[in-house]
């Protein structure tokens, strides 16, 4: 997912996506471990959309600190 898309979502919507991602990469985990993986590249895509839904959480969360 983009980031564009990302930032137009609320905090709660990006920590359901966060976990959705979470398990996604638990799933990639567990097939690479019993040699099930077809597409090694996922699970880069995935922890780097992870990296990107934390980011954006951190700076909603600074945000509405700074509004306080």
């Amino acid at each position: 997912m983009k980031t564009a898309e990302l930032r137009e979502k609320t905090p709660e919507e990006l920590q359901a996506l966060l976990l959705e991602e979470l398990r996604a990469q638990f799933n990639l985990r567990m097939r690479k471990g019993t040699g099930q993986l077809d597409r090694p590249s996922e699970v880069k895509k995935t922890r780097r959309n992870i990296a990107r839904i934390n980011t954006l959480l951190n700076e909603k969360k600074i945000a509405v600190g700074k509004d306080a």
